[in-house]
């Protein structure tokens, strides 16, 4: 499904400039080189994504320590910390938005006032930087609840928000399980553009990587990674699986099932809710391929953050697909 709101008076395309050295570049932004920011960045599944497609991080912003030590490592650039006390005026001009925000429950939601509802939230600091800065694009993501949260009226009251901005909006829930890696993981997507006259599609689903391709060999896996024998015991007379190879995941009643792929990782599920064949739990790396990472990816924090900061990642694999969309969208209207 996808939103498209055109009642808003169309706004061109604003011609930014970095008040750097390099603002010519930036002019010139095309699908080989565009400039972005990475807002609630965790580890950098968005930067990963665009990166690997031709973009150029010219800010970043992440309030967790260890995310911003792994980003750092990883990308040479150290993130900004709560984008709550930053001006929105101090970030440098950009093409795309980039931000995967959190998915804080939206208490105050409920009276229908629009984007007063949200302005408690976090969705509110990416508004006023939108509104600050004006990029031509932006990518939001978010958990797939908030379609329906609040029976519709939390999304409804942000693509308001985004519209009255001078976007126009899609969205749509994709499924990281359609895009390149063996997680079910289903997200809300938002899009949006300045430009009035570019059509945008959501990517197709894509092959999947197996899980066996994952996955590490069990003579190197570290002994640390293996559920006790109890566990393991407890596993096995509730349930057999239908796979030679499958996730076992135990949901919050304790009920066991099991699939060829995994379920979505969590940063605050329990130690033992995803195990490999009900045996042991994901190695780091693992947790990082999940989600799209490289091996490449350098692994920077103890096993402990390294799960928190995976559960918290944008799929890089399926943002990647999304953000050439948009870039290919642009392009299509700046080539007719």
């Amino acid at each position: 499904m996808s939103l498209e709101l055109d009642d808003i008076a169309i706004n061109s395309i604003v011609k930014h400039q970095l008040t750097s050295i390099n603002s010519e570049k930036h002019k010139k932004a095309t699908l080989k080189s565009f400039t972005y920011i990475d807002l609630f960045a965790g580890i950098g599944g968005f930067h990963c994504a665009a990166s690997m497609l031709g973009g150029h991080c010219v800010f970043a912003s992440e309030i967790d320590n260890e995310a911003r030590r792994a980003y750092t490592e990883n990308y040479g650039i150290s993130p900004a910390g709560d984008i709550t006390q930053i001006n929105a005026n101090e970030i440098p001009d950009h093409d795309i938005l980039f931000a995967g925000f959190p998915c804080q429950p939206f208490s105050i939601i409920g009276n229908r006032l629009g984007f007063d509802d949200i302005r408690g939230t976090l969705f509110f600091d990416i508004a006023r930087i939108l509104e600050e800065k004006s990029p031509p694009m932006f990518v939001l993501e978010n958990v797939k609840q908030l379609s329906t949260h609040n029976k519709g009226h939390t999304l409804a009251a942000i693509l308001e928000k985004l519209a009255l901005l001078g976007y126009k909006v899609y969205w749509k829930v994709l499924n990281a399980l359609d895009y390149g890696v063996p997680q079910k993981r289903e997200r809300t997507i938002i899009v949006g553009f300045k430009d009035h006259s570019i059509n945008f599609i959501f990517p197709e689903k894509q092959n999947k990587e197996s899980l066996e391709s994952i996955l590490e060999q069990g003579a190197n896996v570290d002994k640390k990674h293996f559920a006790s024998a109890m566990i393991v015991a407890k596993r096995l007379e509730s349930h057999k699986s239908k796979f030679a190879l499958a996730i076992w995941h135990e949901n919050k009643s304790g009920n066991i099932s099991s699939y060829p792929y995994s379920c979505a990782l969590r940063a605050g599920a329990s130690y033992n809710y995803l195990l490999v064949n009900g045996i042991r739990r994901f190695t780091s790396r693992e947790l990082l391929r999940l989600q799209g990472f490289p091996d490449s990816f350098k692994i920077v924090c103890n096993d402990g953050q390294t799960r928190k900061q995976a559960g918290n990642a944008v799929p890089v694999t399926m943002i990647k697909a999304v953000i050439k969309e948009v870039l290919n969208g642009a392009s299509k209207a700046k080539r007719q």
